[in-house]
């Protein structure tokens, strides 16, 4: 497990959130040092203390834990749905367009090099 990778995207996602590392650990009951401890990659936690901080935070377990998991086609999907979480239906089009923008200059290189 990377706990230090872990730590830094709980604290990415906590602050997108504005909330204090008290606030997060009064809510899941833990010593804010704790939370502070996880952040910083220097312990571990448990599975239920992982998906406490994952509910709370409003993201699922394996994009807090991503860096540790093998790549496979649904951890890309479930990578792009989080990112999607949250977002206008404009700004989902917005995404959508850029993909298909650069999908078709990947294929036009393709034809290109063949």
């Amino acid at each position: 497990m990377d706990y230090a990778s872990l730590g830094q995207r709980i604290r990415s996602e906590r602050k997108k959130l504005a909330m204090t590392q008290e606030k997060i650990a009064e809510l899941i009951g833990v010593s804010d040092a704790y939370i502070g401890q996880i952040e910083r990659g220097e312990r571990s936690l448990t599975l239920d203390t992982l998906i406490d901080l994952a509910n709370i935070l409003g993201v699922t377990v394996d994009y807090l834990i991503q860096e540790s998991l093998t790549p496979n086609d649904d951890n890309y999907i479930d990578h792009i749905r989080q990112l999607l979480t949250n977002r206008s239906p404009k700004e989902k089009q917005m995404a959508l367009n850029v993909v298909k923008v650069m999908f078709a200059h990947v294929d036009d290189i393709r034809e290109v090099d063949q």
